[in-house]
């Protein structure tokens, strides 16, 4: 059976981890998050980035470990439970094609604002091209992500160099904390969402070459790149509107831009910034979530044919084609609000899990090679990932109820299935 090609250095890796990391969350969370602290907004940003960097380490050690393309499921399956990681399989991949689909949808509305054009027809429009990008190979879908991450973060930078132009001008307190320490905690936990991408960059890692030497490197930077941006970005968004406003807009670094001699074209220009972040992110997250379910199929978990890789192309194009339909019929749900939610609490239920697999592992393999190790060690006992599991614990129990039950019910899905593969029910 043809295997996927290794074609991704670090550069590649990185504009992975940075494009999807990026990707539309900063263009609409930055607001709700200066309503909830103010001026001190920047202080949430990095406080974000140390929780993200947690796990980030703890998937930049595991990654270097063990490099397989359905990352989470092959760790956890490693520390001795394959049920544990076929559940985190299931539920990454369920979050994928939810993900994709309501970042489809984000598309459409900024689309549709622009050109007057049905979102649904212009949501499965745009699945159906980056699938078809997607199919190519991992080498076309790259070039495609290293340009729109060009165009996401010329957006951005577009925003930080207004900024420079009335810092100083004004007088702002950049540690005024409008709801004092736990406004900027509150804050923190709203706009991690924003650094939600970067774990992605572990599935790709049958297609990178020398993914013991890239991957760990691939994580650090494209948090610590995407890091510098936000702060700079929320700093330059606070000198430029009042915080109040920013809470207030559906568009807030549009609104922010609009207060300088740009006007009212900045409307336009963010919305087509806007255009390539969610078309970007919607391609990464289609690329990494097929690497996640054919790494499970080639492992027996799911159906075989799945596993399939094209002659030519060298890419899972039945995971591919797979997961294309699955988000067509979740775009014709039109309203994903709930699933949104759900993708991002699979998200730290995964990071969770990750972390705890990493202490697990540094006991339970002791003399495995180790390219890259995690800081800040008491003996093998991690620190790093312990505080990670912590946060990840925190934020879970920041969801609303019928989320986690929501989600309960697509776990049980997953066991079922589990139990169908293992009898061979489904094969």
């Amino acid at each position: 059976m043809p295997k996927l090609k290794r074609e991704l250095g670090l550069l590649e890796s990185t504009v992975y981890g940075v494009g999807i990391i990026l990707g539309a969350g900063i263009y609409a969370l930055i607001g709700q998050a200066a309503g909830v602290t103010g001026n001190s907004l920047w202080l949430s940003f990095a406080v974000g980035a140390v929780v993200a960097s947690l796990t980030g380490l703890s998937y930049a050690e595991l990654a270097t470990m063990i490099p397989k393309a359905a990352a989470e499921y092959t760790w956890l399956k490693k520390t001795g439970s394959k049920l544990l990681g076929f559940l985190v399989g299931w539920l990454m991949s369920f979050a994928g094609v939810a993900a994709a689909a309501t970042v489809a949808l984000g598309f459409a509305g900024y689309f549709n604002g622009l050109f007057n054009m049905p979102i649904t027809l212009v949501a499965i429009g745009l699945v159906l091209i980056l699938s078809y990008i997607n199919f190519r190979g991992i080498k076309d879908s790259s070039t495609f992500n290293i340009i729109f991450t060009g165009v996401e973060a010329i957006g951005l930078v577009i925003v930080i160099l207004l900024g420079l132009t009335v810092i100083g001008k004004t007088e702002i307190n950049y540690l005024e904390m409008t709801n004092g320490i736990g406004g900027v905690l509150s804050a923190a936990t709203l706009v991690f969402f924003a650094y939600i991408g970067f774990e992605d960059i572990a599935n790709i890692a049958e297609e990178t070459k020398r993914p013991r030497r890239v991957l760990h490197k691939a994580f650090i930077a494209s948090i610590l790149l995407t890091t510098v941006l936000y702060i700079l970005v929320s700093i330059a968004t606070v000198s430029l509107a009042n915080t109040g406003e920013l809470a207030a807009s559906n568009a807030p670094l549009a609104l922010a831009v609009s207060k300088t001699f740009l006007g009212s074209n900045a409307f336009v220009v963010m919305s087509y910034i806007a255009l390539f972040a969610t078309a970007n992110t919607v391609l990464i997250i289609i690329s990494v979530t097929a690497r996640m379910v054919y790494g499970m199929s080639v492992d027996g978990s799911l159906p075989k044919i799945l596993a399939r890789v094209h002659n030519s192309r060298k890419t899972p194009y039945t995971a591919i084609f797979l997961l294309t339909a699955l988000s067509i019929i979740f775009i014709l749900f039109g309203n994903l609000n709930v699933a949104a939610h759900m993708a991002n609490i699979i998200a730290f239920i995964a990071f969770g899990l990750v972390n705890a697999s990493l202490i697990w592992l540094r006991f339970k393999y002791p003399k495995m090679k180790r390219p890259f190790k995690s800081p800040v060690n008491i003996g093998k006992f991690p620190v790093l990932a312990f505080l990670g599991l912590l946060t990840c614990i925190f934020m879970i129990f920041q969801f609303e109820l019928k989320i986690m039950l929501y989600t309960s019910i697509v776990l049980i899905a997953g066991m079922v299935v589990y139990y169908l593969m293992k009898r061979k029910v489904i094969a």
